[in-house]
């Protein structure tokens, strides 16, 4: 039986991982920005479910939630850090208010809970620290810098902690989904005021959306369960089916110019 931490348990993907852990026997702090939207997961699962009001931007109060939580159920094993929300923009849209926010939320957020759970997961003798990220990470979305940034910036810090933790037990894996049938394109979703220079991108951007298939959120325990059981778990695993694809064709490409440009390159190391 493992015990979580999962932040956006309210609803999406955060809700349908609290929810298929808790039916398999394991146990989990559920956090939520508005704790009224956990009242039906505690009713259904009683004690194995504890839910903790939490704003991911807080950081004093992401200690005292991971404080809470160990010290509920005496350890901690899997740190879920799902919570976050995207903003949709060019750059010269973004505000600062909005982009400050996204990452507040995006990135900052999981850095203040990973820092306060490992002391917790050294202690019991390991764990798995799980990042929700994005396919987007390994290919251009016009339109989606603010948030790339934010899921860039997880998979950079958190590729530095995996080496820095794996002599303690603790494994690091980024998720990196596509596409899923949730609210994301709805209230978790901010959209930036449009500039006329910019509607042919954003149209094109919208057509793409549009044209995509969501992924089903109920086939994502599975995959989510195989990585935290797992001896040695993947670093990064891709959630859907046309993600893998995808990057491929996207590192072709650079490694493809990385090698036209590799004489200058390399005249520029002098000697």
């Amino acid at each position: 039986m493992l015990t979580w931490f999962i932040t956006g348990a309210g609803r999406g993907l955060g809700r349908t991982w609290a929810e298929a852990a808790l039916e398999r026997g394991d146990r989990v702090a559920a956090t939520a920005r508005d704790i009224a939207a956990l009242d039906s997961l505690a009713a259904r699962y009683g004690e194995a479910v504890l839910p903790l009001e939490l704003d991911v931007t807080d950081m004093s109060g992401s200690e005292a939630a991971v404080r809470a939580a160990a010290e509920h159920f005496g350890r901690i094993d899997v740190l879920v850090n799902n919570a976050g929300y995207g903003v949709v923009g060019a750059l010269e849209e973004v505000s600062e208010e909005q982009l400050r926010r996204v990452v507040e939320t995006n990135l900052l957020g999981p850095w203040w809970l990973t820092r306060a759970v490992l002391p917790v997961m050294r202690a019991n003798g390991g764990g798995h620290v799980v990042q929700v990220s994005s396919q987007t990470v390994h290919f251009q979305v016009p339109t989606l810098g603010a948030y790339q940034l934010t899921k860039w910036g997880l998979e950079g810090f958190s590729e530095s902690l995996a080496a820095e933790v794996a002599g303690h037990g603790i494994k690091v894996t980024l998720v990196e989904p596509e596409g899923y049938a949730t609210d994301w394109l709805g209230s978790s979703l901010q959209v930036a005021d449009r500039m006329p220079e910019y509607a042919e991108v954003h149209a094109a951007v919208e057509k793409m959306i549009d044209e995509a298939e969501a992924g089903d959120p109920q086939a994502t325990p599975p995959a989510i369960f195989a990585v935290v059981d797992a001896a040695e778990p993947p670093l990064r695993i891709f959630l859907g089916r046309n993600p893998q694809a995808l990057a491929k064709a996207t590192y072709a490409g650079r490694i493809a110019e990385w090698d036209a440009w590799e004489p200058v390159s390399v005249a520029a190391f002098g000697g």
